[in-house]
């Protein structure tokens, strides 16, 4: 985790896991959210940023925009064998608008622990308390 205004967590959540990030916007929460979700894999700080990767979004609300750019990561995770290790989000409404960077799946350097095959709205929430963002959900492995 970076600091107490901007980080990330996974939650124990049966035989899936549940991730969360948090910052002072939104757009770093769900940046913070990716990381933790790249954290389900691999360290995210040994990946390498070497390949870009553009994916945008939109949803009717912050929480489905949310579970829907875990789900947009992971299948670009899936079609590419990516890893990814940084994340620059900018939400403008309920668009999302994000440039990820990373590197392909290299088992010398990666043990990756677990896919994620998805996300779920179980645990889905974003919310501001006190100037600090959180968003979470539920990731299926």
């Amino acid at each position: 985790m970076n600091s107490k205004r901007e980080g990330y967590e996974l939650i124990p959540h049966g035989a899936d896991v549940g991730i969360r990030g948090w910052g002072p916007s939104p757009d770093d929460a769900f940046a913070q959210g990716a990381t933790a979700l790249t954290s389900v894999v691999t360290d995210p700080g040994r990946v390498r940023q070497l390949t870009s990767v553009k994916i945008t979004c939109a949803a009717p609300d912050i929480v489905v925009l949310f579970v829907d750019w875990i789900n947009a990561i992971i299948l670009e995770m899936d079609v590419r064998g990516m890893l990814f290790g940084r994340f620059e989000v900018t939400l403008s409404g309920l668009s999302l608008d994000a440039t990820i960077w990373g590197e392909a799946v290299d088992r010398a350097r990666h043990e990756p622990a677990a896919e994620p095959k998805g996300a779920t709205y179980t645990l889905a929430d974003v919310s501001e308390s006190a100037g600090i963002w959180t968003a979470q959900c539920v990731v299926d492995v």
